[in-house]
């Protein structure tokens, strides 16, 4: 089971792109109720990718990329802008919720025009990351 955690990961990681594209989307067409779900959904896709994400890590180490010269580089600065964007996204995907649900929308606005794009960055670069790692070049 363990080793299609990294599958269920990136899964999941497009899910949450999807619908954050999607509650985009709803929002410019002011459908708030379907932005509202997408959002949501969105955000618990982003908590079970790291419930799986964590457990994967706890239980199987580190995989190490494989690839060599410029394909690494690139990697590693893809994982770089990954991680630490990873980590600034958990504090503010947390305010521009509760911003919405305290119905604050304008500083829920004025946050999500910040929010949006690095959730999204950090959702598909997980995905590339994923692709690379297990499927560019899998370890032996």
């Amino acid at each position: 089971m363990l080793s299609h955690f990294p599958a269920i990961e990136a899964c999941l990681n497009a899910t949450s792109a999807l619908l954050l594209s999607m509650g985009y989307v709803f929002i410019r067409r002011k459908q708030i109720r379907a932005h509202k779900t997408c959002m949501l959904t969105a955000f618990g896709t982003s908590m079970l990718f790291l419930v799986f994400y964590l457990t994967d890590h706890y239980l199987r180490g580190i995989v190490y990329f494989q690839g060599r010269g410029a394909v690494r580089t690139f990697y590693l600065a893809l994982l770089g802008t990954h991680t630490v964007l990873a980590v600034v996204i958990v504090p503010l995907a947390l305010m521009t919720l509760y911003r919405a649900w305290r119905e604050r929308f304008a500083l829920h606005k004025r946050i999500a025009r910040w929010t949006l794009p690095i959730w999204l960055y950090v959702s598909v670069t997980g995905v590339i990351v994923y692709w690379m790692l297990y499927h560019l070049y899998p370890s032996a």
